[in-house]
């Protein structure tokens, strides 16, 4: 991965090329991104630039040793740290799991969408059912890797996916290594909940947002990086609320895109009919999905379809990015649900989402935010 694959959030692109070319490079960064948003491209994109021989122009080369280590993902001075547990994939005690166990199933994963989504990690390393953490043994591990000795001259860079998986007792592991590592440590965190990380672990880093695309920066990024036919890429555009991952789930065989796009009309349908009842039942559907990382996912494409509502009342359609076919849909809920209904229902989404990955009733959960929707809308 090269900063030419790399397209929109050019300034995060600069940054980072500054810090490179000035060897001022922070011991730590966090990385905050929106599911699917491409943060791990660039990521991956300025380890090969910090590592590479033969820099010119603003890139790395992509033809030396370390830069080819770095596209096949086996830098020996690169570790991957992400959730895991218990697996259909891995055996082992869950207590004595480390990233390492899974890091073939990262690899391919990677390798072949660095764009993928939460459930498409955890489908991959076989946890689909379950929520995974950031455990004592990944601690020991990456504590491990930090008191080896660098196999190059390079930086050496540890690169922690979703930092808000990670658990206390972790986080005081690694605390000192992230405030003070020694030599040419660089720890790159990524981030989807940034007010869910730990405050010791995020006060320690240096923050840089990683924005969602552009619909047309989304269709170039499919096409020109992805392979995705021009008329796939730009229906797909339409609803990937700037994700990347988003967008190539919906094409993929098991994007739910269609479905997902029918639930939003049915419940939103109901709450305008003022039927409680059927409002309910829709509550209880969600709660019923196979999995937390689906319900997350629709989460999120309901935030974004009520954005697009948002953006249609305060006459922003030029940049709502609405699909022909569902025009007529977004412009009739606009014109009949209150002012305040999108702003309350997607801080309740929001909410759910977060509260998916703690002890609660799935139902309570899923039928509180609906009803709290229903008497919101008018």
């Amino acid at each position: 991965m090269r900063f030419k694959d790399i397209i929109g959030n050019d300034n995060v692109v600069k940054a980072l090329v500054g810090m490179a070319d000035s060897g001022r490079v922070p011991h730590a960064l966090m990385m905050y991104e929106n599911d699917g948003g491409g943060a791990l491209a660039i990521a991956l994109a300025f380890i090969s630039y910090l590592n590479c021989k033969d820099r010119h122009d603003g890139d790395s080369c992509g033809e030396c040793a370390s830069c080819n280590q770095t596209d096949k993902l086996i830098f020996p001075d690169l570790r991957f740290t992400f959730p895991i547990t218990s697996s259909t994939k891995v055996s082992g005690e869950v207590s004595k799991l480390t990233c390492d166990n899974f890091v073939p199933y990262w690899r391919e994963l990677v390798s072949a969408n660095p764009y993928f989504l939460e459930n498409e990690l955890s489908t991959a390393l076989g946890i689909e059912k379950k929520s995974g953490v950031i455990a004592v043994a990944e601690g020991k591990a990456i504590m491990q890797k930090l008191s080896l000795s660098s196999v190059t001259d390079g930086y050496r860079c540890i690169v922690i996916w979703l930092p808000e998986k990670m658990n206390q007792q972790t986080a005081n592991m690694l605390l000192k290594s992230i405030e003070e590592p020694e030599g040419k440590t660089v720890f790159i965190l990524i981030t989807h909940q940034p007010e869910a990380v730990l405050p010791t672990i995020s006060s320690r880093c240096l923050p840089l947002r990683v924005l969602p695309l552009s619909g047309e920066e989304v269709r170039r990024t499919l096409v020109e990086k992805m392979g995705v036919t021009e008329e796939e890429a730009s229906r797909a555009a339409f609803f990937s609320g700037g994700s990347v991952g988003f967008a190539l789930h919906t094409l993929s065989e098991d994007g739910d895109f269609g479905a997902m796009h029918e639930i939003v009309e049915d419940m939103i349908g109901k709450m305008l009919e003022r039927d409680y009842l059927g409002t309910l039942e829709i509550g209880e559907a969600l709660a019923a999905m196979e999995s937390r990382e689906k319900q997350k996912a629709f989460c999120n494409f309901a935030g974004d379809c009520l954005r697009k509502i948002f953006m249609i009342q305060q006459k922003m359609d030029d940049i709502a990015g609405i699909p022909p076919e569902s025009e007529a849909f977004y412009r009739n809920v606009a014109g009949r649900c209150s002012r305040s209904f999108c702003r309350k229902a997607i801080e309740m989404i929001n909410r759910t989402s977060l509260m998916l990955d703690r002890n609660v009733s799935q139902k309570i959960l899923f039928c509180n935010m609906v009803s709290r929707m229903y008497t919101s809308i008018v």
